[in-house]
C-alpha cells in the first residue's frame, strides 16, 4: 500500500531519492546517473553505471511504498511463477520510493521492428505465448488460493466507464476544447454504458492491461516484459487487441491475421462465432481509453511526441466504427467533433 509522507515536501524529488539512495548504499562517488525517457507514467527511471559494474537502473515511484503490497512486486511475483520473464528486481527503498532492476538495455519491441529489418513472425508468436501464459494461468496457478493483486481486481463497469469518461475528459475536453450539449452528452455516457456493460459481462481472464511494443524490451533475441503492475482481470480480447492494434507502430495485416490465428490456436476457449465482433468491441473502447492518454500527454503534460501515436488510434477508431452498424450512433455522435473519423 503506497503510504504519504515525503512526497508532499518539494524538495523531495525523484534525483534527490535517487542520491539519497546511492549514498545510503555507498555508491554516490564515481556513479554516472541518467534520467531515462519515460512513457506515460507516473514513475520516473534512471540508469545507474559504475566501473567494472552492471548498470542497474532505479524506478522511483511517485510516493513511498511497502514491499509487501507494491503491485510491481506483488504482480511481479505472479508473473514469475508463470514463467513469464520480467525485469530482476535486485533491491528496494520502500521509504524512498524506489525500487532497483536490472537494466534491459533501451530496444523495445518498438524499436527492433523500426531498425532491425528482420521478420517479426517469432517475435509475435512469443508475444501470443505470452497472452496464453497469462489466460490460461489456472493451469499453474491455484486460483482458489490465489489472493490479492492481480486476481482481485477487474475491468469491471466501473473501470471501464472511468477510462471512457477520460477519453471526453481529456481528449474531447482537454485536448479538443469540446463542450458536448446535454442531449448529446447523455446519448455519448449511454452509448459508453453499453459498451462497458457488455465487455464486463464476458468471462474473465488474466490480462497484463498494457501489452504493446512499448512494454515488451527485446534481449538476446527474446521478450522481456514489463509495466505489468496493473494487470487485472478481464476480456480475453483485451491483451490481442493492445498488441495487433498498437497505437505505436504500424503492422502489416497479414502478421496481425496470422497472429490471430496463433492465438485462437493456443486459447481454443476464445474461438467463438462472434469473436471478430468482440476483439473489435474491444478496440473500440481500448481506443478511446488511448486517445483519453493521448489528448492528456499531448495536452496537460506538454509532450507532442504522443501526436503519431494519438492519430494511430483514430485511424484504428475510425476503422471499427465504420464496419460495423452498431457502431453508428456512437460514430454520429463523434463525428462532429473528431473529422478524422469521416475522412
Amino acid at each position: 500500500m503506497y503510504t504519504d509522507g515525503p512526497p508532499r515536501n518539494p524538495e523531495y524529488t525523484p534525483e534527490h531519492r535517487v542520491s539519497t539512495y546511492l549514498q545510503r548504499n555507498d555508491q554516490a562517488d564515481d556513479t554516472q546517473v541518467t534520467r531515462l525517457h519515460g512513457d506515460a507514467s507516473s514513475r520516473a527511471y534512471f540508469r545507474i553505471r559504475r566501473r567494472r559494474a552492471r548498470p542497474i537502473v532505479l524506478v522511483v515511484h511517485p510516493v513511498p511504498f511497502t514491499p509487501e503490497t507494491l503491485p510491481q512486486l506483488t504482480v511481479g511475483t505472479v508473473f514469475t511463477r508463470l514463467g513469464i520473464t520480467i525485469p530482476t528486481v535486485l533491491d528496494q527503498a520502500g521509504d524512498l520510493g524506489v525500487l532497483a532492476v536490472e537494466d534491459l538495455g533501451d530496444e523495445t519491441l518498438q524499436d527492433w521492428l523500426a531498425a532491425s529489418g528482420e521478420d517479426p513472425t517469432p517475435l509475435y508468436r512469443e508475444a501470443i505465448k505470452i497472452i496464453a501464459t497469462l489466460q490460461q494461468c489456472g493451469k499453474t496457478l491455484d486460483l482458489d488460493t490465489e489472493t490479492g493483486p492481480p486476481f482481485d481486481t477487474a475491468f469491471d463497469v466501473t473501470k471501464l466507464r472511468w477510462e471512457l469518461a477520460f477519453f471526453q475528459s481529456e481528449f474531447l475536453g482537454a485536448h479538443r476544447r469540446v463542450i458536448l450539449n446535454s442531449a448529446a452528452a447523455t446519448a455519448l455516457d449511454r452509448e459508453f454504458q453499453i459498451i462497458a456493460e457488455e465487455l464486463a459481462a464476458e468471462p474473465r481472464v488474466l490480462c497484463h492491461r498494457d501489452f504493446h511494443s512499448r512494454n515488451l524490451m527485446v534481449r538476446d533475441g527474446r521478450l522481456v516484459v514489463i509495466d505489468f503492475q496493473d494487470a487485472r482481470m478481464g476480456p480475453a480480447t483485451y491483451d490481442l487487441v493492445s498488441l495487433l492494434r498498437d497505437c505505436y507502430v504500424d503492422l502489416d495485416p497479414t502478421l496481425v491475421a496470422t497472429m490471430v490465428t496463433a492465438f485462437l490456436t493456443a486459447v481454443p476457449a476464445a474461438h467463438a462465432p462472434d469473436f471478430q465482433q468482440r476483439f473489435d468491441l474491444m478496440s473500440v473502447q481500448r481506443h478511446l481509453k488511448a486517445l483519453g492518454t493521448f489528448g492528456h500527454q499531448i495536452t496537460t503534460a506538454d509532450r507532442p511526441e504522443f501526436a503519431p501515436s494519438l492519430l494511430r488510434a483514430l485511424g484504428y477508431l475510425r476503422q471499427t466504427l465504420h464496419e460495423h452498424a452498431r457502431f453508428s450512433r456512437l460514430l454520429e455522435l463523434l463525428s462532429p467533433h473528431l473529422p478524422e473519423l469521416t475522412n
